[in-house]
């Protein structure tokens, strides 16, 4: 009898542990997720739905839009987007692109996309060339042609044979534009917070 009693007591303590056990366990991943999602010193803002408590190594934010990229793409490439044009800019811009496209598709059809004949072109519209100081301050122009981007090919650098454009129409308006071998375009955009009228490159 009394072994039996003994039996049936070391039966619940060692269940009663168990529970306990799982409970404790239970109780911390909630905590940890609960701490994300109520802000805990140095944690981004909370995502509008919070991964599960269960799943190790969860990203605790990832930013809209990023998509399978990483978490901060947007934040991280924000040098990459322009500004907004006003609307009065925006007018403006376009009335100079479609000054600038009938001189690119001529040049085009001469086969006369390097730098030098590109400038030459537009300057004959009444453009000045845009001037800049040592510190990259502005000196007054509004125009600037030079060569396209660099490209890494194989092993190497090469710069691909044309020109690319950029106008300020206004602080907040651009016309861009490439002339090359292949195709020209216009276009107009804001500008770019380091790189004025011209996108940065991928590289950062």
């Amino acid at each position: 009898m009394l072994t039996s009693i003994l039996g049936r007591r070391r039966r619940v303590a060692a269940a009663a542990l168990l529970m306990g056990a799982a409970i404790s366990l239970t109780a911390c991943g909630t905590q940890r997720a609960t701490d994300v999602a109520a802000g805990a010193p140095g944690a981004p803002p909370s995502p509008s739905s919070s991964p599960s408590p269960g799943s190790p190594g969860a990203s605790p934010y990832v930013e809209p839009g990023a998509g399978d990229g990483a978490p901060h793409y947007q934040e991280n490439n924000a040098f990459r987007r322009p500004r907004d044009m006003s609307p009065a800019g925006a007018k403006d811009a376009k009335k100079e692109a479609d000054r600038i496209e009938p001189v690119l598709k001529r040049l085009w059809g001469q086969k006369k996309w390097d730098p030098k004949s590109v400038r030459a072109a537009l300057l004959e519209l009444g453009y000045k060339e845009e001037r800049t100081g040592p510190k990259g301050e502005r000196l007054g122009g509004t125009l600037t042609v030079r060569e396209m981007d660099s490209r890494f090919e194989t092993d190497h650098y090469v710069t691909p044979e044309g020109a690319l454009v950029g106008l300020r129409v206004h602080d907040d308006a651009c016309v861009t534009a490439f002339v090359q071998k292949t195709n020209y375009q216009v276009s107009t955009n804001g500008p770019y917070l380091e790189h004025g009228c011209f996108e940065p490159p991928s590289g950062h």
